[in-house]
């Protein structure tokens, strides 16, 4: 496939994420540039880049090759996460603008549809989008862009169990765009907390080859927070 240049680093990270490159696996730049249809200039580029972000390492008689994260440094990431969603959900309720809250409204109402249809595919798009959404809500470039990097590293190294109900996390989702309408930042973090560590203990670390382990905690220690669960 060919695509432009600039879009080399987004495409050899997608399918990284997605498992097209497995981890531990070698990282060539003429197979690169052939499989994206680029030259190698920017393939090199991106794999610097790619490197920085820890999905890529260089390896001494090897090169460049995918990341094989140890599990402590993937529940490193959950708990960065852990205090990372509230924090934003927060600036939020402080900073969000009406733009911001006609789409996470909008994306509510699609969940809780889709939901009640059983369309898993959809709601995980959706929720994605959410967050993302969320996070421009708050209005701080280097928070929406470390959020974005995080999913991003928690979706490549973990397997996520289906919800029993889905419908839970609508909810959820639906009590934090209230309290961001409200501009009540305590209870967007509070709610926002509870919803986060909900859903991370449904993660599972994958291991080098697809393999899954046990569950794996969120944290060393169990977050707690005020409020009532929603």
């Amino acid at each position: 496939m060919r695509i432009p240049a600039r879009s080399v680093c987004t495409a050899i990270r997608d399918d990284i994420v997605s498992g097209v490159h497995e981890r531990g696996g070698r990282l060539t730049e003429e197979l690169l540039a052939r499989r994206y249809g680029v030259s190698r200039v920017p393939v090199r580029e991106a794999l610097r880049t790619l490197e920085a972000e820890g999905f890529v390492v260089t390896r001494r008689h090897a090169g460049a090759c995918v990341a094989e994260p140890t599990e402590q440094e993937a529940a490193d990431l959950l708990e960065m996460r852990l205090l990372l969603e509230p924090l934003g959900a927060a600036r939020a309720a402080q900073r969000r603008t009406e733009a911001h809250l006609k789409v996470l409204r909008g994306l509510v109402r699609l969940g809780r549809e889709r939901a009640r249809r059983g369309d898993s595919e959809d709601l995980r798009s959706l929720g994605g989008w959410f967050h993302e959404t969320l996070a421009q809500a708050s209005g701080s470039p280097a928070l929406t862009s470390t959020l974005a990097q995080l999913r991003r590293k928690i979706a490549w190294m973990y397997a996520v169990e289906t919800p029993a109900d889905p419908a839970e996390s609508w909810t959820e989702y639906g009590s934090i765009v209230d309290a961001v309408a409200r501009g009540d930042g305590e209870r967007a973090r509070a709610v926002t907390a509870l919803h986060t560590e909900r859903v991370m203990a449904t993660h599972r670390f994958r291991l080098s080859g697809g393999g899954d382990r046990e569950r794996v905690r969120t944290s060393q220690h169990p977050v707690h927070t005020t409020g009532p669960r929603y």
